[in-house]
């Protein structure tokens, strides 16, 4: 008795119909096409067995938009996943050797397969702006962290050559009036300053409120908004204590 194993390959859109017919030529025995709704659309596992060898073959991120051939000109008895796909995730599968032209199911709702609850829409609209404003935040310290680094205030170089062969006395005055010289032509080079931050963090605000009623939401974005508020005056009287 053959040993079973199983294994999951990607197989381009393109390719559905020429694997089949290869797999079919080769002997294999058609066993499935399961459908999994995602983010993406819909995946189609289009699943075929030989010799105790389970291969599940992934079309990803198939649309409603798209034309999906269909197998039942090589596999007849495809045609029962094919109607059920048809029928509860909304793909267009042309070609099906017994159609029955959406109504394999009677059904209340088209495509329900698809639906979404509103807490699962929630859930994902949050995630979307968390990784947003988490991308934001990377992209902003990568900039910071590739910025040039300032030229040096103080021309070592340059009061050394000045103050040689001076006594010590004088040399620790010239030193100090060139230091001053150099500090205050570095300060009236130096660009303006970039605009602060906003201190209100609208991104980390909406991921916050996502899927909660008009009430809960506002008063949830009146208490962040004063948090936040107050961290960055904080922040601004330490920067100032600090000068």
């Amino acid at each position: 008795m053959a040993t079973f194993s199983q294994d999951f390959k990607d197989l381009a859109f393109e390719d559905i119909h020429a694997s089949a017919a290869e797999r079919q030529a080769a002997g294999w025995r058609y066993v499935q096409i399961l459908a999994v709704n995602t983010e993406n659309g819909v995946d189609l596992v289009y699943s075929y067995m030989l010799n105790g060898v389970l291969d599940n073959l992934v079309v990803r991120g198939v649309t409603a938009e798209q034309v999906v051939p269909s197998i039942t000109d090589v596999y007849l008895e495809a045609f029962v996943c094919e109607n059920e796909i048809h029928d509860l995730y909304g793909l267009n599968i042309a070609g099906i050797a017994i159609d029955f032209g959406g109504n394999f199911y009677q059904l209340a709702e088209k495509a329900p397969m698809t639906v979404i609850s509103p807490a699962q829409l929630a859930a994902r609209e949050k995630a979307k702006k968390v990784a947003a404003a988490k991308a934001a935040k990377e992209a902003a310290a990568q900039k910071a962290a590739e910025a040039p680094a300032a030229a040096p205030v103080i021309d070592e170089a340059a009061i050394q050559a000045k103050i040689a062969g001076l006594d010590p006395e004088k040399a620790a005055k010239v030193r100090a009036a060139m230091e001053a010289k150099m500090k205050k032509a570095a300060a009236e080079a130096a660009p303006a300053p970039a605009p602060a931050a906003p201190v209100i963090d609208e991104a980390a605000i909406e991921a916050k409120i996502a899927g909660l009623d008009p009430e809960k939401a506002a008063k949830v974005r009146a208490a962040m908004e004063a948090k936040m508020k107050k961290a960055a005056e904080a922040a601004a009287n330490a920067e100032g204590e600090g000068e």
